[in-house]
């Protein structure tokens, strides 16, 4: 019996040999064997379509809805062993095309904009495929929709439907191109024009993200965005005296102020009518001087024989500022501008607590700025609280100090360094500079890497192994230590015998060895 059986399959395997002209790639591989030809072969007939696409069922769902690249003009009509023949081997690529070549619009989506840019596996990847069996294929071309949602996520939260286009393109997503305002429900006119978006347009939490309202936003009236500054004394309609130009732009048409003793000129065009007139608009004021509409801001400084000098030696109606009062008129004065005062503006100087001031102020250094170092100076170096021992007009930033009469002279690496790092103490949201209670101590500034280990009385002085220049310990002599280094030992790398350790949580290298056996570092 058992004979008969291996015949049999010798027989059979010999005829399944004839059969069929090679093995099947490694994607059909569950259908070798004789039992499984007639699931794509009709005995005594040719290959059919039909056998392909009833597994296929993806691209015949494709065809059928005339979309996707197999319903393209190249493809249309064509057997599908045409392009993807089979029994050539486990590893034959069965899908094969050059993607450098390929042209995207027969697949019915032309790529345009930015699209032309991204790498295939930028768009054809698992997580943007919605069916399921299709997510579980790999390197597969197959399963992408083709609206903008399918890829992208809908910022607008379909608040603006779904056709992205009416307002994108594939070329950049911000600014909305195609977007037109006037096409909208409220048209932009005047200064509105000028207005971001988002000051209409608020940003908000929506379904947990970020969101932009475009839609249901309200406008019929001004006071739906404004504030109605007159509370209802002139009804709900703005228009009838403002306009979208400009809130100060009133219509005037009825009035002509220029046929008036006082023609408007400069910011008293802007002046709302009742400033001057009252709210009935029928008084008569004084005119002749400024100081019959103006208060004196400068509480008689500038008065003369009990007379107030007039307000346009220095002032026009274009401004309380800038003034007309130059540089050069007051570098006549006693107190000339140098450096850095030719930029400060007058009321950083003249104005102290909305009170002008001129001729009563100081002109010392601390008639305007405080003494920030306090006594961290010494009389030494600023006598009578005078800045100008270290520092100009010019910049304040730009000390001039010789630091070699002090107790503390600058060698080596240290005068390289900027005084800040030394001298600026910052913490709690306040600057500090300091001097004279500085540390002068290595420590002070410097950690100790060396954990206390060459502390005398509590001071270590560093300058005994390190210079200035660098680092490095080029003053220490290992012959001034209590084991000097004899024959072999001088050629040791120092760090076979002064090894890391940890100590009370602070690694550091161990230089202070108490006891020098030789058992301690050999073997015995």
């Amino acid at each position: 019996m058992k004979g008969i059986l291996f015949s049999f399959f010798i027989i059979a395997a010999s005829v399944y040999a004839q059969i069929s002209p090679g093995d099947l790639t490694k994607f059909h591989a569950d259908l070798e064997g004789l039992s499984n030809c007639t699931k794509c072969h009709n005995l005594g007939e040719q290959l059919t379509n039909t056998n392909c696409l009833n597994c296929h069922k993806e691209i015949k769902e494709r065809i059928d809805r005339n979309s996707g690249y197999h319903s393209s003009g190249d493809v249309k009509g064509k057997n599908c062993w045409s392009c993807h023949s089979e029994h050539n081997g486990r590893n034959f690529e069965i899908i094969h095309f050059d993607k450098s070549q390929f042209d995207h619009s027969k697949t019915k989506f032309d790529l345009t904009g930015s699209h032309t840019k991204l790498e295939c596996n930028k768009c054809h990847k698992s997580d943007l495929i919605k069916d399921a069996e299709l997510k579980k294929r790999e390197n597969t071309y197959l399963g992408l929709g083709n609206s903008c949602a399918d890829c992208h996520e809908d910022i607008h939260q379909s608040t603006l439907g779904k056709n992205c286009n009416t307002c994108h393109n594939t070329d950049k997503f911000k600014p909305a191109s195609g977007f037109n305002h006037n096409k909208a429900s409220y048209k932009l006119t005047g200064a509105h024009q000028q207005v971001l978006c988002e000051k209409c347009h608020l940003n908000e939490t929506r379904n947990g993200k970020q969101f932009t309202k475009f839609k249901g936003l309200a406008f019929q009236q001004c006071s739906d965005c404004h504030k109605d500054v007159h509370n209802g004394k002139f009804g709900n309609t703005c228009t009838k005296c403002h306009n979208t130009s400009s809130f100060r732009s009133i219509d005037r048409s009825s009035f002509d102020h220029d046929k008036t003793n006082f023609p408007l000129i400069g910011l008293h065009v802007n002046v709302n009518c009742a400033k001057c007139h009252g709210n009935n608009l029928t008084s008569k004021p004084k005119h002749q001087k400024c100081i019959d509409c103006h208060e004196d801001f400068h509480k008689g400084e500038f008065v003369v024989n009990n007379v107030p000098r007039d307000c346009k030696e220095c002032h026009t109606e274009k401004g309380f500022t800038p003034s007309l009062f130059t540089v050069d008129r007051h570098n006549k004065t006693i107190f000339a501008l140098t450096g850095g005062h030719l930029a400060i503006a007058c009321k950083s100087c003249h104005n102290d607590n909305d009170k002008w001031k001129f001729s009563s102020i100081g002109t010392t250094c601390i008639s305007c700025h405080n003494n920030i170092h306090g006594k961290e100076i010494k009389q030494t170096f600023m006598g009578d609280n005078e800045c100008r021992g270290c520092h100009n007009t010019e910049t304040w930033n730009k000390v001039k100090f010789d630091h070699s009469k002090t107790e503390f002279p600058l060698s080596g690496k240290h005068a390289q360094i900027n005084c800040n790092q030394c001298h600026l103490k910052e913490g709690t949201g306040k600057r500090e500079f300091l001097f004279l209670s500085l540390d002068t101590r290595c420590e002070a500034c410097h950690k100790d890497i060396h954990n206390s280990q060459f502390a005398i009385n509590g001071k270590t002085d560093c300058e005994r192994c390190h210079s200035f220049e660098k680092w490095k310990p080029v003053k220490f002599d290992h012959t001034k230590t209590k084991f000097p280094l004899i024959g072999a030992h001088q050629s040791v790398a120092c760090e076979k015998c002064h090894k890391q350790v940890t100590e009370n949580n602070i690694t550091f290298v161990k230089y202070k060895i108490e006891d020098f056996k030789c058992a301690d570092c050999h073997l015995q």
